[in-house]
């Protein structure tokens, strides 16, 4: 009697064991992720995988399970599987599109997000992802061409419409650019960031006073703002308003005392008002703390040659040229040099490629304060 019902209890110990080796379903997987357990649904679908791994549809299952415990990179590869056994399986280029975009990888967001709106044209989503990825690739034109449908479908998502403005403000499509800006400052005219984009707008859009005015208002909504004294300073400086431009790089230095832009208008000023020893301090700072100043060098060449060292003079001037070499006025001043040191073969060359470059390179504000856009927040 006893050897029968060891027997029974090890037939069902025996049994149970062989019930939970076994490979979960489908069903199995998705009733766990129906409860939450998407630690042990990720498992259930990876053994599912593994037992059959010619299954499309169990791998992008996988993905989107991964994709909810944002382990996009993991998910990524189980789309890209799924799409390889079924290159038609519905959403999947989308889902592994938004995976990509996830991890911040632009570029490889792109041909997936491509193929989902193609799939689909009426997708808002994967027009603005593939917009947003664009405008991470800095590809600015193809952003503003994608966004500008969305953006105009969720006229209350103000992120998306800055991001928009600001695809259009890099390639200087102006009149795109204000339109956006005008109405994130409707629904949020406290806003010193698009107080200051618009302000670019104008003034890219030569409209002077209007963006003098927007800078104002950024400046009141958030006078300790990195940027924005600095771009208040820029205008006032190209508008000739010198006291009042030292006065806003010198309140950006107070916020930020290693901006090299903002020393290097300073010096500029100073050079200005006839104060080269002093205007020299300045410059010989900024280029310490930003090398790629083509103003400072300049200015800092001029004065060398006020005082007669043409060498230095020459080496600032040729930086200077090297920076941007489409800017006429540098030609000019090298081939002055060149023709005081007695260099009349490069000065004629100087002095014709001076006379080429009738047209000036831009000298955007939009490019003074920033580098670059702003990041993307995944």
């Amino acid at each position: 009697m006893t050897n029968w019902k060891t027997g029974c209890l090890l037939a069902a110990l025996l049994s149970a064991t062989l019930l939970s080796a076994q490979t979960p379903t489908p069903s199995d997987a998705q009733a766990l992720e129906r409860q939450g357990r998407l630690s042990e649904a990720a498992q259930a679908w990876k053994a599912i995988t593994s037992h059959n791994p010619r299954d499309a549809a169990a791998f992008a299952s996988w993905g989107v399970v991964l994709s909810k415990q944002e382990n996009y990179q993991e998910a990524a590869s189980a789309y890209k599987k799924a799409l390889a056994l079924n290159p038609n399986l519905p959403g999947i280029q989308l889902n592994l599109g938004l995976a990509e975009f996830k991890q911040g990888r632009f570029p490889e967001a792109i041909p997936p997000l491509r193929a989902a709106l193609a799939a689909d044209s009426h997708s808002m989503q994967a027009r603005t992802l593939l917009g947003l990825s664009f405008y991470g690739t800095m590809r600015f034109a193809e952003a503003a061409r994608y966004l500008k449908v969305a953006a105009q479908a969720d006229p209350n998502n103000l992120e998306l419409h800055q991001v928009l403005a600001q695809s259009c403000l890099w390639v200087k499509d102006n009149d795109c650019a204000l339109k956006e800006f005008q109405q994130i400052l409707l629904q949020n005219p406290d806003s010193a960031a698009a107080h200051m984009l618009m302000g670019e707008a104008l003034d890219g859009l030569e409209r002077s006073a209007d963006a003098i005015a927007e800078f104002q208002a950024a400046v009141k909504a958030a006078p300790r703002e990195p940027g924005v004294h600095f771009g208040l300073g820029y205008l006032y400086w190209k508008a000739h308003q010198y006291d009042q431009a030292k006065a806003e790089f010198e309140a950006e230095l107070g916020i930020d005392p290693g901006n090299a832009q903002a020393l290097a208008y300073l010096g500029d000023i100073e050079l200005k008002l006839n104060n080269p020893e002093k205007a020299l301090a300045l410059l010989k700072k900024a280029v310490q703390q930003k090398n790629d100043l083509r103003i400072a060098y300049a200015d800092i060449g001029a004065i060398y040659v006020d005082q007669k060292q043409y060498e230095d003079a020459l080496a600032a001037f040729q930086q200077a040229v090297k920076l941007d070499p489409q800017q006429p006025d540098m030609h000019f001043r090298l081939g002055n040099l060149y023709r005081v040191m007695g260099n009349t073969a490069a000065s004629q060359e100087e002095f014709a490629k001076s006379r080429a470059l009738h047209k000036k390179a831009d000298d955007a504000l939009l490019k003074k304060i920033s580098d670059a856009p702003p990041a993307l927040h995944q």
